[in-house]
């Protein structure tokens, strides 16, 4: 019961994906042709939020909900992110989804997109089990 918070923001997240027609395999397909600013405008609204979010909190050193210290790691780069990258966004061009709008794809319907769901799972199942031998 006390993580039914996670249950509605999840379910309201999920409506805002469709009604903002993010979750739509056309719009996805119009960003990668270059035929639409739609999806890119959301993303770059998505990264300035986001921008926005992590400086408002190392600036009042914000706590999380349960009163604990919020860590934002400093990340190396590495070439490993640019095969990364080019990976997802293939998959992501080619499925017409990513991570996040899957579920509202299948929640609207389209039922098709559990291949892709499965497929991302056994994807990250497979890095979990490799991630030990891969070079990061």
């Amino acid at each position: 019961m006390k993580n039914i918070k996670y249950l509605v923001l999840g379910a309201l997240f999920g409506l805002i994906l469709i009604k903002a027609e993010v979750m739509s395999w056309f719009r996805i397909q119009e960003m990668f042709r270059l035929q639409s600013f739609h999806m890119f405008g959301v993303i770059g609204c998505a990264v300035v939020t986001g921008m926005i979010a992590v400086w408002l909190i190392r600036r009042y050193n914000i706590k999380t909900i349960a009163g604990e210290e919020v860590v934002i790691p400093v990340k190396v780069f590495t070439k490993g992110n640019i095969f990364g990258g080019l990976l997802f966004g293939c998959g992501w061009a080619i499925t017409g989804a990513c991570p996040g709008p899957l579920f509202a794809q299948v929640g609207a319907g389209f039922t098709v997109v559990l291949v892709t769901l499965a497929s991302a799972i056994l994807g990250t199942w497979t890095y979990g089990l490799l991630k030990n031998k891969l070079p990061h």
